[in-house]
């Protein structure tokens, strides 16, 4: 008796630990999801205001394709995020579907963010440097407003990104550690498998 009520404690701490394990990853995750959509959002407002112009011309974040495509990335997460946070905060039980379609659309969000930032880092970059093999010369010297805003943009969306590499991370563990993986078929495997010829042992 006392053998069997020490194993059964066992189990109950072993189970409230997993319990308060699994609450605070759950927590962190609702936070993680909620917290890009002001990061998003506020590269969004930014990019979309962000226009200048002086005796030199204008420029306007729409003027370079790689901005439009940030406004359009950041626009996508925060509603993706919105959403995924409103799913997370419902008390449901973790299916293996509702795992895999967590960890694919955070894979595939963060790639999205992840080039979004990159290659309007790159436009960026030419726009303060310019490009002499393009005759693309500097523009922030220019539009020196312009740049500043465009550079806190992309800050932001490089903050959002981080949230999204954790998020995949979670993701992943959640799949990976509470599900097996697909048994394999036992005909497929008794057909491939070797057979052993008496013949060969003679």
């Amino acid at each position: 008796m006392e053998k069997s009520s020490v194993v059964e404690a066992t189990v109950g701490v072993r189970a409230e630990d997993e319990h308060g394990s699994s609450s605070a990853l759950r927590t962190s995750e609702f936070f993680l999801r909620l917290l890009p959509i002001g990061l998003s959002v506020a590269a969004l407002i930014l990019m979309l205001n962000n226009s200048q112009a002086n005796d030199y011309g204008s420029l306007a974040y729409t003027d370079l394709v790689p901005f439009r495509y940030l406004v359009h990335a950041n626009g996508i997460c925060a509603g993706y995020s919105l959403l995924s946070a409103a799913i997370v905060a419902l008390p449901r039980p973790s299916t293996m579907s509702r795992a895999w379609t967590f960890f694919l659309l955070d894979q595939v969000l963060t790639y999205i963010i992840l080039s979004a930032g990159s290659v309007s880092t790159e436009a960026l970059y030419l726009v303060e440097k310019g490009n002499d093999s393009t005759l693309w010369s500097s523009a922030c010297g220019y539009f020196g407003r312009f740049c500043h805003k465009a550079t806190a943009s992309v800050a932001i969306t490089f903050l959002a990104v981080v949230c999204y590499v954790l998020l995949s991370l979670i993701s992943s563990y959640k799949l990976f550690s509470k599900f097996d993986p697909p048994a394999t078929n036992p005909t497929a495997a008794a057909a491939t498998k070797p057979i052993d010829n008496p013949a060969f042992h003679a």
